[in-house]
Parts: structure tokens; C-alpha cells; sequence
């Protein structure tokens, strides 16, 4: 499936999804349970040299509308920070050398290893974005939406049957949840640990270059430091994200 990521970026412009950013539907039953597994693991998404989220005290009456489901009111506008998330996916999509990562860790040029680059690249946004509280975790929220939204649209694009997409898009959600949880544990780990989830999750168990895993372990742990060292606020309300090489020069 050669030059796949260039055509789909051609035909599926991620910017238009800009006016619909006020109308976003609510999330389907198994991105709901999708979003459960996410907070649960809110407390392990940190390296160990990150800085700790510091929680916001919040009213009696914001607890109740939370524990219901709700999203209480927040210190930044809902409208900025969907913005900012939309803004925030997109860079993960398109500031991504996907070729490189095809080329360097010899991955078939198809759609399944787009995904799992994205996946790559959003956990480690939603990695960032939790470190500043109630803020952050609604703008987790919020990039995964727009990323889900993406899949769908690119396998339209594709011409994928509807009922293998909706098919195929349960079982992606279920690996996307599970890479996020065994990564989540591989970033507080050692790297031997982060290579673990690497080669369980990114090679899917196919790796046989220990080059590749250290390559990878490399980009992880410099990106996650490269992204801490960015301000909280810009990032909450731009999105704006850059990625360092995967080789560097």
C-alpha cells in the first residue's frame, strides 16, 4: 500500500473538523469504556522525573456533576482547549515522519502501522496533558475524540466496508486502551521495561533487531523530556507541539 499516508493526508484534511469543535457528539460505548481505562491510569502516566499534576480544589457541587460524568467548570474555556487539542492530534499526524519510522524500524507502509505511530505519538501528548490537572485530563479527552474521528474517516476514504470498519474499529479501540495501560507502566519502568512494551505493542511481538527497540526506547524517553520542558499553559491553549527527529543529525 505504497505512499498510503501521503494520499490519505491529501483527502482527508484534519482542519476541517474546526467548526464542528463546538458540537462534539459524545463518545460511543466502547470509547466510554475506552475513556474508563484512560483514568484509570491518570496516576501512571508520568516518568519518574516528571513533574507531579498538582490537583484543583474544587466545590461539593463540581464533585457531583463530575461523579456523574459531567465536566465541571474549568479554568480555561472548553472551546480553547478543543482547539487546542484538535491542534494538538494534528501535529501527531502531520509534524510525524512516518516514512522515517517505516524506513528505521522496517514497518510495511499500511494502514495498521500508521495507527500504531499515532498511537505512539497521542499517548505521549496524553502523557503531557495530565500533568496539568482537571484542564489536561479534559483535553486527553478531547484528542482522542478527534483521533477516533480520523480513524473512521480514513477508512471511509479508504473504501472499507462499513460493518468491517465498525468491526474493525472495536478491536482498535481495545488495542489503543491496552497499549496505552502496558505503556503507561513501560514509561515509569526502567528501559528495559519501555522496550517490553515497545516490542509488545508498537512491533506487535516481530521485532528482531534489538536496533529498532533501542532506537525506539531512545525517541521515547527524549520526547517525553522534550515535551516537560514545554509550558503547560501554551499547550493548553495553542497545542501547538513539535517532534524531535527520530535519528538525529
Amino acid at each position: 500500500m505504497a505512499l498510503l499516508v501521503r494520499v490519505l493526508r491529501n483527502q482527508t484534511s484534519i482542519s476541517q473538523w474546526v467548526p464542528v469543535c463546538s458540537r462534539l457528539i459524545p463518545v460511543s460505548p466502547t470509547q466510554g469504556q475506552g475513556d474508563r481505562a484512560l483514568s484509570r491510569t491518570s496516576q501512571l502516566s508520568t516518568t519518574k522525573d516528571s513533574p507531579q499534576p498538582v490537583e484543583e480544589k474544587v466545590g461539593a457541587f463540581t464533585k457531583i456533576i463530575e461523579a456523574m460524568g459531567f465536566t465541571g467548570p474549568l479554568k480555561y474555556s472548553k472551546w480553547k482547549i478543543k482547539i487546542a487539542a484538535l491542534r494538538m492530534y494534528t501535529s501527531c499526524v502531520e509534524k510525524t515522519d512516518f516514512e522515517e519510522f517505516f524506513l528505521r524500524c522496517q514497518m510495511p507502509d499500511t494502514f495498521n502501522s500508521w495507527f500504531l505511530i499515532t498511537l505512539l505519538h497521542v499517548w505521549m501528548c496524553l502523557v503531557r496533558m495530565k500533568q496539568e490537572g482537571r484542564s489536561g485530563k479534559y483535553m486527553c479527552r478531547i484528542i482522542v475524540h478527534f483521533m477516533w474521528e480520523d480513524v473512521q474517516q480514513r477508512g471511509r476514504v479508504m473504501g472499507v466496508n462499513p460493518y468491517i470498519l465498525k468491526k474493525n474499529m472495536i478491536l482498535m479501540t481495545n488495542h489503543f486502551y491496552a497499549a496505552i495501560l502496558g505503556y503507561d507502566e513501560g514509561i515509569l519502568s526502567d528501559d528495559h521495561g519501555l522496550a517490553a512494551a515497545l516490542w509488545r505493542t508498537f512491533f506487535n511481538r516481530k521485532c528482531e533487531d534489538p536496533r529498532h527497540l533501542e532506537l525506539l526506547v531512545e525517541y521515547v524517553r527524549k520526547q517525553i523530556q522534550y515535551l516537560d520542558s514545554m509550558n503547560g499553559e501554551d499547550l493548553l491553549l495553542t497545542g501547538e507541539v513539535s517532534w524531535r527527529p527520530l535519528v538525529e543529525k
